[in-house]
């Protein structure tokens, strides 16, 4: 037991934590936290699995990051409690064993002879600390009266507040990290999406984006609707470092997009036989459009906003930005394939699709539509109240060690024949100049008083 007392209130072990746990947080706030796997490949390559394994990519709750915090906060709880007890002894129950030697060697002293009873004095002097705000206790033995009056004591305990700041703030931290959470929503305009974890709905009424006069995004701004048990419970904009907080829950603007999943294109058809002719077409992806009675199918079948060939000659997506939309399309006459191929709304003489009745049809991607959504980064730090109410008793903490620094002053009274000899002392942990001055404006009331 005392060697694991020992160990856990060693001060070099609170250093090493500390500069460990700094280190960690620092390699927390350069890697992005809680993204998805295939960007953390596409930023780190190779090291995004090492990343991954150490749990670095939600370093905040991962189990080696809480179980340094849990080491700090044992260190601290352990620090505090041998040196809580003795300081609590110290002001609540002071031992009456000094000496007039240990008075001499302190930095106040001062030493004299009075005229009247031992009694007299004690009360004499017990008033003059009190009118300078000391606490005053007296013990008598061995022919002495000792006399201790104290002032500030609460000053002791300054850096027990900031132990105990710091394990409330540790608390917060661990409380965040197991059950705390950070997620992404994509919400749609009119769109009402249940909160992960929670009893409430948001609904998205509106989405704005403002741009720049060179076009770049200026700033997104969604118009939240919380439902909370059916009722409209709270509305307000949002916008980037003005974010939405109902129950515990933080709503950020993070980012938009468009809603690739459900676009709306507008093709262009001409027909050359019987009689060149010229039709319009709006469809939706996965819808069918019918022509000449039933005879003639059109259907859009797949849409990419930046088309694009991958290794494997397939199609996909290079990003969610319509840098190159194009629509894959068939069409049927009779049950029988006449068209198939991709159409490109930025480049309609250069379409990739092979035409199983050429001369017949033509068609050219004209335009598209996709609704924006919102992207929404929701966060739950259960912890975060924790924190903050220890950082309030740390800043006591300090306002209390730094401004409140204890004063005490010891008397020793002893009597001879007519005359009592006093030997007095005094110590300030600070502001040890002021002190002095306070020092010797007291022993000089004592010394005048009749």
């Amino acid at each position: 037991m005392k060697s694991f007392i020992r160990f856990f209130s060693s001060v070099k072990l609170a250093i090493v934590l500390l500069i460990i746990i700094t280190l960690a947080s620092i390699l927390g706030t350069l890697i992005p936290q809680h993204r998805s796997p295939a960007e953390y490949a596409a930023n780190y390559g190779q090291l995004s699995g090492l990343l991954m394994r150490l749990e670095v990519t939600k370093l905040y709750s991962s189990w080696w990051y809480l179980a340094l915090l849990f080491m700090f906060a044992l260190n601290t709880i352990v620090c505090t409690l041998t040196r809580l007890l003795l300081k609590i002894k110290k002001v609540f129950r002071p031992a009456f064993d000094y000496s007039e030697k240990s008075l001499r060697s302190l930095n106040n002293t001062a030493g004299f002879s009075l005229d009247g009873s031992m009694k007299t004095l004690e009360g004499r002097i017990a008033l003059a600390l009190k009118w300078e705000r000391f606490r005053v206790r007296s013990s008598k033995g061995d022919g002495r009266l000792l006399l201790r009056g104290t002032r500030k004591s609460l000053g002791h305990f300054g850096s027990d507040f900031v132990h105990l700041g710091l394990l409330v703030i540790l608390a917060g931290g661990i409380i965040s990290g197991f059950a705390g959470f950070r997620t992404t929503l994509q919400i749609s305009e009119g769109q009402v999406l249940a909160v992960p974890t929670a009893d409430f709905s948001l609904r998205l009424d509106k989405f704005t984006t403002e741009y720049y006069e060179n076009g770049s995004v200026s700033d997104w701004k969604s118009d939240l609707t919380v439902i909370d048990d059916g009722e409209e419970a709270l509305k307000k904009t949002i916008e980037v470092n003005f974010p939405l907080s109902y129950k515990g829950y933080v709503f950020y603007q993070s980012s938009y997009g468009w809603d690739w999943n459900h676009p709306s294109v507008e093709l262009v058809m001409k027909k050359t036989l019987p009689v060149e002719a010229e039709e319009t077409i709006l469809l939706r992806i996965g819808e069918k459009a019918v022509f000449d009675n039933g005879d003639l199918e059109v259907h859009a079948l797949q849409f990419v906003p930046d088309f694009i060939l991958n290794d494997q000659n397939e199609v996909t997506t290079r990003s969610l930005q319509p840098n190159n939309p194009a629509v894959y399309i068939k069409a049927f006459r009779s049950g029988n394939e006449v068209f198939n191929g991709w159409l490109f709304s930025k480049f309609p003489d250069f379409a990739r699709m092979h035409s199983r009745d050429e001369g017949d049809l033509n068609f050219s991607f004209s335009r598209y539509e996709a609704g924006q959504y919102s992207g929404i980064q929701m966060a739950h730090d259960p912890g975060v109240n924790w924190i903050w109410f220890g950082c309030a008793l740390l800043m006591l903490g300090l306002c209390v060690a730094f401004y409140w620094p204890p004063r005490e002053v010891r008397f020793i009274l002893n009597e001879e024949k007519d005359r009592v000899l006093l030997t007095v002392g005094g110590i300030a942990s600070k502001n040890k100049d002021t002190f002095k001055k306070e020092f010797d404006r007291l022993v000089e009331s004592i010394r005048r008083q009749p």
